[in-house]
């Protein structure tokens, strides 16, 4: 029997994928926002696909931030960004 591969939804496109796809951004337990890779940071989680359209989306319509119940600062937008640019591996 196959092993059952979680699956989250992009706040940009609204897209179901696996959840080892994309990037978790947390809210942690002390207020702050922070990107978390290694998918154990505890705290209110929303995940976004590694493709810049999808961050545009997410903070255009501020998805993230209703999803985490607080305000996000453009430095985690922009830390984000430099995240998808970099070459995975």
């Amino acid at each position: 029997m196959q092993k059952k591969i979680p699956q989250r939804q992009c706040m940009g496109c609204r897209e179901r994928k696996e959840k080892r796809a994309m990037i978790r951004v947390v809210r942690c337990t002390d207020g702050e926002v922070r990107l978390d890779f290694s998918g154990k940071l505890n705290g209110r989680g929303a995940y976004v696909c590694p493709d810049k359209a999808c961050l545009a989306k997410a903070r255009k319509t501020k998805a993230l931030e209703r999803c985490l119940e607080s305000t996000i600062s453009e430095e985690v937008y922009d830390r984000l960004e430099k995240e998808m640019e970099a070459p995975i591996g």
